[in-house]
């Protein structure tokens, strides 16, 4: 089995996975009760999505293991999900600021694989971009208003971009598994979306008087396999049932 298409569809489905996971721990915590509802259908959105491709993972896969078995039973370093959708949610500027990035790759990345090879992908694609074209949309709003709103929400926005931003460039960082992807007609290198991520992120950036930051050389390697601290405690909560009650039905 070449490993390359079956890692290049884990990469879009963990990063679903681990971002539906740390959105659903807003639930009950947000600052209003329809922000509260906003955000766990986004993350039933990203969970919803995730269940789609880790399924055609499997099959690529060609072991027996379903989504579940991929969601649940896998080791930490087997995951491939960027490691921004990783870190701690922090305060509801950061949380919105996160959704509002991914989104805006999400969508130039599905509105890239419509045109896929594979044709389970292209549909899970043409779904979900219906989707995250809601998610940023909503949470672009949210940019806006806190980034041109008070003093203290626009420092909030601020720093949140201060800290999200250099995390941004492991996204666009290419290796064998996107060259790949490219020439089979699989998906795009994600270093191909760039430019079409930054045209999504400008009119909400000027509105909300934010600036995209300088790249840094430091390139985050979640998409490797190698995360950050947080990620083991955050699979060591989403894993405990059903490691602990192996096979169970409900």
């Amino acid at each position: 089995m070449d490993a390359n298409p079956l890692n290049y569809v884990l990469r879009i489905g963990d990063a679903c996975l681990i971002h539906g996971q740390r959105l659903g721990e807003w639930c009950g915590h947000a600052p209003i009760i329809e922000e509260d509802i906003a955000l766990t259908n986004v993350a039933l959105d990203h969970i919803g999505q995730a269940r789609a491709l880790l399924t055609l993972a499997g099959e690529l896969e060609g072991r027996g293991r379903d989504e579940d078995a991929l969601a649940f039973l896998r080791q930490e370093r087997e995951y491939r999900n960027p490691t921004m959708l990783e870190l701690p949610n922090g305060d509801f500027a950061r949380t919105v600021l996160r959704v509002f990035l991914w989104a805006s790759f999400m969508k130039v990345l599905c509105q890239a694989l419509a045109s896929s090879t594979n044709a389970q992908l292209a549909a899970i694609a043409a779904k979900s971009l219906k989707e995250v074209r809601y998610h940023q949309q909503h949470s672009g709003d949210w940019v806006v208003r806190l980034g041109d709103g008070t003093e203290e929400s626009a420092r909030r926005m601020s720093d949140a971009l201060a800290l999200l931003w250099p995390y941004a460039a492991e996204w666009f960082a290419d290796d064998d598994i996107d060259r790949d992807a490219q020439a089979s007609g699989l998906g795009p290198a994600w270093s191909t979306l760039e430019s079409a991520w930054m045209a999504e992120l400008q009119p909400v950036f000027e509105a909300a008087k934010l600036s995209p930051l300088a790249h840094t050389p430091f390139r985050t390697t979640g998409k490797l396999g190698r995360h950050s601290e947080h990620m083991g405690y955050l699979l060591a909560e989403m894993q405990t049932l059903p490691r602990a009650f192996p096979g169970a039905v409900w």
